[in-house]
């Protein structure tokens, strides 16, 4: 079988039908473009053919390109490769557009339409955009849009020339730029599509056996074509597209390359005539690829979280699909995993010390799904669907029937052995009882079960409903099944996991903390904040160390310390830090709940600024560090704990480091990850990096030898540990 098939109806409609044999979704591929553009040249030979249809044979009309071919092109044939495909794309779709019709009159065409019944992203809607009207489906559930630059890379297959020049450099803007998603209707509005029918099929059929010469020619291929809005050398364009590079500056802080080549190529291709402002599209696609940036992101954040999403490192065991969840602890993050859960179609038993605490936890969903009301993201039905699902009790006996509990009361060993063996009196043998914890050993938890093969950690990170990525952590006794109804778990609440071994702050808040150490020991040291902020920024940290650390609350950093302090005794490496962290409590300043912390806030809670007396109660030195100096403690401090975290067996997969890096707590997203951005460094560099700092800062920096040992094998991480090779002992 093929990805394209056709067939010509007795009206003379040729129906092009996209259906990638063995995939949920359609993916573009090199035979695909091939097939497709053999489907084209036969359909516009035909006199038999009066008009064309190209939809799909699945639920949805595609995804995009098959990523993984593009990484390939990439690896054998380098740029000339790279460019050689797209030039090929960029030749089907233009002769989907043109449509056989006579260069000079612009007569003689053949209309083509295309039919979408339902998501179309990327390619999916680049290739629409190149026929001559696009119908979709009336259907809430689709997408609509060009997220490519969410991995890294841009429209790069007339996408991005063809939605400049037909909405016009600033409505074009947020779709290319931001990624930005709509659905059908929110699609025909912004002007992207031009129909939202019952039966798109259908309706294509009809319009293009009644289609004339001049409604099969694009406004660029029209004598007389002006750009909305205004081309560059025009005033108002001008102002765009000054406006627009602030913009991408602004919100990427240079660091993004896939942003600047895509406004690059926006403006150099709106001078010059629609063909060459292709091959510009083309080159500067060409480049993104061949910058390190895009693989690495392209790496992460498509091919190796659908990886671990569809469960890569999951035991080889029967299904552990969640039919009955139970909840401890009705506070934030029970209400929040409720939620999910619910949302995800799992009855939920949510339990807490008090009926009120309980009925509030409940109440949280409400809140949450009367919001999406009033923005149209659901329904009445969907609400009372969604609540008839959540049981909010204090009784223990409903967990009855329950094959998987989700601890999330108080961070207190002895609070959570309670309530396990609560639980334990009342649920099936078969369950798996998952603990909530970010900092707790999970081993110490487990010895309240009676049970530890089946007792698991899930750290989920706040808030539940938005944050992508969940932490499972296995502890030493914890068995494949437990594991594998984790994983099965997060799947069904359409979160991305990682799996990591028990230890100390395992693996996120491993790395996350010497971050936020590192921003508060340079304030202790003098450090101008508004550089150890704006440092952070420009290396693609989402938030300084001080931000971050007023919007996890400083008193939980204390907390955190002190337990850590009292855990290590003298081998505690961090009381430079507690002199600044205990000094901020001390003045009530506890971060963003409290409205005061390292920034200053209004009485709404904004944010206004850093605190205007920091300067005096941690006086800046006259000898400010270098931007760069600043940047490689603060990227450091994470890269070489990833780093100790494989090396110590905490991390058993890079791919899960990388992803879980960026996903919880947003470490720079355009290298990939921390080992990403070591790869890219070289471990050679990186180690001349680390040992400067060490000299300099301390041993908190010391090279690992993991690390040391690649520099001088001349190793890089993906190399060694990459997908198809097992971690080295």
């Amino acid at each position: 079988m093929t990805d394209f098939t056709m067939q010509t109806d007795a009206e003379g409609v040729a129906t092009i039908t996209w259906d990638v044999p063995g995939k949920s979704m359609n993916v573009l591929s090199e035979e695909g473009i091939r097939t497709l553009d053999g489907l084209i040249d036969q359909a516009l030979a035909d006199p038999a053919v009066k008009g064309i249809v190209i939809t799909s044979g699945k639920p949805d009309f595609a995804a995009g390109m098959d990523l993984n071919v593009i990484g390939a092109l990439k690896e054998k044939g380098g740029a000339e490769a790279i460019f050689g495909l797209v030039s090929q794309l960029h030749a089907v779709l233009r002769k989907i557009e043109r449509a056989g019709m006579d260069p000079k009159t612009l007569k003689g065409g053949k209309p083509i339409a295309a039919a979408l019944p339902g998501t179309a992203l990327g390619i999916g809607l680049e290739l629409p955009l190149a026929t001559h009207r696009v119908f979709a489906a009336d259907n809430p559930k689709a997408k609509i849009g060009l997220p490519e630059i969410m991995v890294g890379i841009f429209p790069g297959a007339g996408g991005t020339t063809r939605l400049v020049r037909k909405l016009g450099a600033m409505q074009a803007a947020p779709l290319l730029l931001e990624g930005k998603l709509s659905d059908p209707k929110g699609a025909k509005s912004a002007g992207i599509i031009d129909e939202v029918v019952a039966d798109p099929v259908a309706a294509a059929h009809e319009w293009v056996l009644k289609a004339t010469d001049a409604d099969i020619v694009k406004p660029w291929d029209a004598k007389g074509y002006k750009m909305p809005g205004g081309a560059p050398y025009h005033p108002a364009g001008f102002m765009t597209f000054l406006g627009a590079n602030a913009m991408v500056m602004g919100k990427t802080m240079g660091v993004y390359p896939a942003a600047r080549a895509l406004l690059s190529a926006v403006y150099e291709g709106a001078q010059v005539p629609f063909d060459t402002a292709l091959r510009i599209e083309a080159r500067w696609f060409t480049n993104v690829l061949m910058n390190p940036s895009s693989g690495n992101m392209i790496r992460s954040l498509f091919i190796n979280k659908e990886a671990l999403e569809k469960g890569a490192n999951r035991p080889d065991v029967p299904d552990e699909k969640v039919r009955k969840v139970g909840i401890l602890g009705a506070g934030m993050m029970g209400a929040g995993i409720a939620y999910v859960s619910a949302m995800a179609g799992i009855e939920v038993v949510l339990i807490d010390a008090k009926q009120e605490a309980a009925d509030k936890g409940k109440a949280y969903s409400t809140g949450l799904l009367d919001k999406a009301i009033s923005r149209k993201k659901s329904t009445e039905e969907k609400k009372a669907e969604v609540l008839g699902r959540i049981t909010a009790t204090t009784d223990y006996a409903a967990l009855e029937g329950c094959d998987l509990i989700v601890e999330a009361v108080f961070e207190d060993v002895g609070v959570k052995a309670d309530v396990t063996k609560k639980a334990e009196a009342v649920i099936p043998q078969t369950a798996i009882f998952a603990t909530n914890t970010s900092t707790l050993p999970i081993g110490e938890l487990a010895k309240a079960s009676t049970r530890p093969e089946q007792f698991i950690g899930i750290h989920f990170f706040s808030p539940v409903d938005k944050m992508m990525l969940v932490e499972i952590i296995k502890g030493a006794q914890t068995g494949p099944r437990a594991v594998a109804k984790a994983l099965d778990f997060v799947r069904q609440i359409r979160k991305t996991p990682i799996v990591v071994n028990d230890a100390r702050f395992f693996y996120a808040n491993r790395c996350i903390i010497p971050y936020i150490n590192e921003g508060i020991r340079m304030v202790g040291e003098g450090v101008n904040p508004t550089l150890i902020e704006n440092a952070a920024k420009m290396m693609g940290m989402p938030l300084g160390p001080l931000q971050l650390v007023d919007e996890t609350s400083i008193d939980l950093g204390v907390k955190i310390a002190k337990a850590t302090r009292a855990a290590m005794g003298d081998a505690y490496p961090d009381g430079a830090v507690d002199e600044v962290i205990f000094a901020m409590a001390d003045k009530g300043r506890m971060g963003k709940k409290a409205n005061a912390g390292f920034y200053a806030y209004d009485e709404a809670g904004k944010r206004l600024g850093l605190w205007d007396e920091l300067g005096a109660n941690w006086p800046q030195s006259d000898d400010q560090p270098e931007l760069t100096e600043v940047q490689h403690r603060l990227m450091m401090a994470q890269a070489l704990e990833a780093v100790r975290a494989l090396e110590a067996g905490v991390l058993e997969d890079i791919r899960e480091g990388d992803v879980g890096a960026i996903l919880g707590w947003g470490f720079a997203p355009w290298s990939g990850g921390p080992f990403g951005w070591l790869d890219m460094l070289g471990a050679e560099r990186a180690v001349q990096v680390a040992d400067a700092l060490a000299e300099t800062h301390g041993e908190r920096f010391a090279a690992p030898a993991l690390l040391r040992e690649m520099a001088q094998k001349g190793e890089s991480f993906y190399g060694r540990f990459g997908a198809d090779r097992k971690r080295a002992a």
